[in-house]
């Protein structure tokens, strides 16, 4: 696979990358052993960079959801259908193929790959994908966020069965293509055995919803694959890649999946560094091949005038749209609190913001179930109209009142956007606190929580949070199907009506790669350019 170049330091470099496997040990001590110098070692390894904390493997939990996982969770736990370079959604024949049922309740058959199984050798089964519905059902007990997963009816599933059924509530399922999405159907062997039960009796608790004998399951499921405790039986994977270790700087070392069955991964080991990395440092190494980032106008570790840089730079707007998911309990216990907030957020002016400070011209955004380059996008005018620009005679009924705005940080783009909403708001009397911190999660929002059969409020620290998500993997109260212009048109009004979220901009996306890496196909949706890394192939120099 590695070739050697002219010059000396090529030929270094080059039997460096050809002595990466016997290294591997040296290499990922070297990183995870550093404890307070540079994150990189001396050792030039194949780096890809996120815009993602790498926190948790679980894409469903509301961390998942949060901090862009499935960079990281879709190598691992692939899903159903691959969200591909243009929103195309692609079959993945490595994991199941599909029969759709149509008819009032829209029916999804399953057939699992006879030969997918996870690292350790347990075959896939139906059970992993009840327990991802099941999650996503309950999300007050699981701690989850999967809104379409609430538009299952039920999921025949028999314990080791291959085969099952999805049956979706009436008038719902147009969007089934996403249901089982990028990182969220995890081991259940793994958490099942953790927990001392076969297969079948897990199987049993599951279609139970015996809240208070799920507690441990739900338990395990949502802090068992964070990656701050790396636990090696039980994130094992189904993807092309594994997790052999995370280091102290949060880095993650993937190697090749030597039992996933599909095509092995070309390039044996990949070094995942996660968001706010400092890349120049790790770069000195040569241990940056692939980034995949969001809202970076300035990349100092590339030189463009050099006529040795090795990187190709692109810049676009993304297929996610970034949006405001605001509380329903304390400020926000409303409907009409809310929309009152949302009448002085100013889309085109955060999306101006957003540009300048990432160098990515975006386009405001007033619709949530479309991305932004959609063609349909232009028959909803007449519903987002009404809310672009500020009203700020709307916003005066909450005057007095303090919103306190979180985002994973630190970004200064996300400040910049904060600052601008503080901007709009303050004519109407109302305090806008940028509550940001590392650890900041949809989590920390306050909300209203089922419990034992009611409903109570839990106060969380913030009244909204700042992140990009899918807008056809959300609100699975409605269908948001996009084959009937009038039904979307209504079903986006009654959104804006509901102003759960506020939706805000594109966003930006900064993609950068070694010119010589084959494959490379750049993908703005959650899965990131990391999409089909397993077929990413290395080039003959550095």
């Amino acid at each position: 696979m590695f070739g050697f170049g002219k010059s000396a330091c090529g030929l270094i470099r080059a039997a460096l990358k050809h002595a990466r496997a016997v290294a591997a040990v040296v290499a990922v001590t070297a990183v995870t052993g550093c404890s307070q110098g540079s994150p990189a070692s001396a050792v030039d390894h194949f780096g890809y960079a996120v815009a993602s904390p790498l926190l948790t493997t679980n894409a469903q939990t509301l961390v998942g959801a949060s901090t862009a996982s499935e960079m990281l969770a879709g190598r691992l736990y692939p899903p159903v259908f691959v969200p591909g370079p243009s929103g195309q959604m692609i079959p993945n024949r490595d994991l199941a193929t599909v029969q759709l049922l149509p008819g009032p309740n829209i029916q999804v058959v399953y057939k699992i790959n006879p030969k997918a199984a996870y690292s350790d050798g347990e075959p896939i089964t139906c059970t992993d994908f009840l327990l991802a519905v099941k999650a996503g059902s309950h999300p007050s007990l699981f701690g989850s966020r999967a809104p379409l997963m609430q538009q299952v009816a039920s999921v025949d599933c028999v314990a080791g069965a291959r085969e099952f059924t999805v049956k979706f509530k009436e008038n719902t399922g147009a969007r089934w293509r996403q249901l089982f999405g990028p990182g969220t159907v995890v081991p259940s062997h793994a958490v099942g055995r953790r927990l001392g039960l076969s297969e079948e009796q897990f199987v049993a608790l599951l279609q139970s919803d015996n809240r208070a004998a799920l507690m441990p399951v739900a338990q395990l499921w949502n802090k068992g694959f964070d990656l701050r405790n790396f636990d090696p039986e039980l994130q094992v994977s189904a993807g092309p890649y594994r997790i052999q270790s995370v280091g102290d700087q949060g880095q993650v070392q993937l190697v090749r999946n030597e039992n996933f069955h599909g095509d092995a991964a070309n390039i044996e080991r990949v070094m995942m560094w996660p968001q706010n990395t400092d890349l120049v440092e790790v770069n000195e190494s040569n241990s940056v091949e692939v980034a995949d980032l969001v809202g970076v106008k300035d990349i100092p570790w590339v030189n463009r005038d050099d006529p040795r840089n090795r990187f190709t730079v692109q810049h676009e707007a993304g297929l996610l749209t970034e949006v405001l998911a605001l509380g329903n309990a304390g400020v926000f216990a409303e409907a009409a609190s809310r929309r009152a907030f949302a009448a002085c957020v100013n889309q085109e002016e955060i999306a101006r913001v957003s540009s300048t400070e990432s160098g990515v011209e975006v386009m405001p955004m007033t619709s949530r179930l479309t991305n932004a380059d959609d063609p349909i996008n232009a028959q909803l005018e007449s519903v987002g109209a009404a809310h672009v620009g500020v009203n700020l005679a709307e916003a005066e009924a909450l005057r007095g009142q303090t919103i306190r705005i979180g985002y994973s940080g630190p970004n200064p783009r996300k400040q910049a956007m904060v600052a601008a909403i503080q901007a709009s708001c303050s004519p109407a009397g109302i305090t806008v606190v940028d509550a940001s911190s590392d650890n900041a999660s949809l989590g920390d929002v306050s909300r209203k929580e089922n419990y034992h059969g009611g409903e109570r409020d839990y106060q969380g620290s913030l009244d909204a949070f700042l992140y990009a998500a899918d807008p056809h993997q959300g609100y699975g109260h409605v269908d948001g199907g996009l084959d009937d212009v009038e039904k979307l048109r209504a079903t986006e009004q009654q959104l804006w009506d509901e102003t759960d979220t506020i939706p805000l901009a594109a966003q930006p996306r900064t993609i950068v790669y070694d010119s010589k890496i084959a494959n490379i196909v750049p993908n703005s949706s959650l899965s990131g350019i990391g999409w089909n890394m397993e077929r990413w192939v290395e080039g003959t120099t550095k």
